[in-house]
């Protein structure tokens, strides 16, 4: 991380990147597959199953090396007192979930069939690592193909897709309708009976916005499997993906998604057998903080990857898969940390989606030559990369990305305003 990123990361303020991106109209990029794979030397595209079980076994022993660590935290208490004490379980906690979300970043590359050159073997990792931290391998598996298969697509993506104008029933107004001191709303005038003013509903107080980021940080892994919450609104309510015959799934995945459910409910049983014998708080503080953290970890990560105001989505008549994967993120999250425990998931996003079937310790590479492949284009103000801190990056992502029109092939978040976060070029 260079000087000028550590800086944003220590400063509540938006990264050079993102304060030119939002200022530079957009055009949506003509580079093809092709040439971004022809641009990508073949040696990269080799697995290796040596390193896929290196890393594997790596983050089963830095788990087990953090586990027993926190054993000799009681011992401590001596020499550090109770705020040592503390302090010592908060490093824990921090450290072990960010762990854990590495198994969970590992067993989506598993997914992906990167890790080995035995398809049976990667299937093996992801589901001992999913189901080690109550997460449904095949199932996730499933849907997170279809969210790289229709990236940033309004009409088919899996993830954080956009809600409109229309879904939110929100209406506008003019100025003549403008009570003293409102904010003026940005499209038709008049106010249709019935409908929303978008300051009602999407609140800028900042508590408030700060407790629904805590909630969606925290639980919004599990709400999104139980209920569907920000995935595609085409699927009827009560959509989840712990039932087999959900429609996320075709019905030869229903054997899969029955063996991760099983395997779930058999380390629920390994948790309430280990409460039993030790005790809740022990349980609570060795495992429940962490995994809490991780999903923690799990949720930053993807939304920031995906949701932002300068970033487009597409409408069908616009949406290629190229397009949908040039817009993605990537950010240096937790620096290196982040590239030896989280596994490049964050630094080389934009890679991933390009060539999911790429290597993770190989993505570096596979970034540094899609951006020359774009900037020899001319294209290259089609990647995306902020080293805005990443509070600030997600405060700003949760309270200015809002809503977006009902009409459009290109669109942008707007807030609460009706303000996009980035404006078009001419002739798109």
């Amino acid at each position: 991380m260079s000087l000028d990123e550590k800086s944003n990361w220590l400063t509540f303020t938006d990264s050079p990147e993102y304060v030119a991106r939002q200022s530079t109209p957009f055009k949506a990029p003509d580079i093809t597959i092709a040439e971004l794979h022809a641009a990508v030397p073949a040696h990269l595209w080799k697995k290796s199953t040596f390193w896929g079980l290196f890393y594997s076994i790596k983050a089963l022993v830095q788990a087990y090396a953090v586990y027993r660590g926190a054993k000799l935290i009681p011992l401590a208490a001596r020499y550090v007192g109770a705020p040592g004490v503390a302090f010592l379980w908060g490093v824990y906690w921090w450290s072990q979930g960010l762990v854990l979300c590495g198994w969970w970043c590992l067993a989506h590359e598993a997914g992906h069939g990167t890790l080995t050159n035995y398809s049976w073997l990667n299937n093996l990792i992801g589901y001992i690592l999913h189901t080690g931290i109550l997460a449904p391998y095949t199932a996730w598996r499933e849907s997170h193909r279809k969210h790289h298969k229709a990236t940033m697509s309004v009409e088919r993506e899996e993830n954080y897709v956009p809600r409109t104008r229309s879904e939110y029933n929100l209406h506008t107004q003019s100025d003549d309708q403008v009570e003293d001191g409102e904010q003026p709303g940005y499209l038709a005038p008049g106010r249709k009976e019935g409908t929303i003013d978008a300051h009602e509903l999407f609140s800028d107080a900042p508590l408030y916005n700060l407790y629904g980021i805590a909630i969606m940080l925290f639980f919004g892994w599990q709400i999104y499997l139980v209920q569907n919450t920000m995935g595609n609104p085409m699927y009827p309510p009560g959509t989840n993906h712990f039932q087999p015959s959900s429609p996320i799934f075709k019905p030869r995945h229903r054997a899969g998604i029955v063996a991760s459910n099983i395997g779930m409910l058999c380390v629920l049983g390994l948790l309430a057998l280990w409460t039993y014998n030790s005790g809740f708080m022990t349980v609570f503080k060795l495992y429940t903080i962490p995994y809490f953290l991780a999903n923690y970890h799990i949720v930053l990560l993807t939304y920031l990857h995906h949701s932002d105001p300068t970033l487009p989505h597409y409408r069908k008549a616009q949406w290629t898969f190229v397009r949908g994967a040039l817009s993605t993120c990537d950010r240096p999250l937790y620096g290196w940390i982040g590239r030896w425990i989280l596994h490049n998931v964050s630094h080389d996003h934009v890679a991933h989606h390009l060539f999911s079937s790429i290597p993770f310790w190989n993505q570096p590479q596979v970034t540094a030559c899609i951006k020359k492949a774009l900037n020899d284009r001319g294209e290259i103000s089609a990647y995306n990369y902020d080293s805005t801190n990443t509070c600030r990056a997600m405060f700003r992502t949760f309270t200015q990305c809002c809503f977006i029109e009902d009409e459009g092939d290109i669109v942008f978040y707007k807030d609460r305003d009706g303000v996009a976060g980035r404006n078009l070029a001419a002739k798109q």
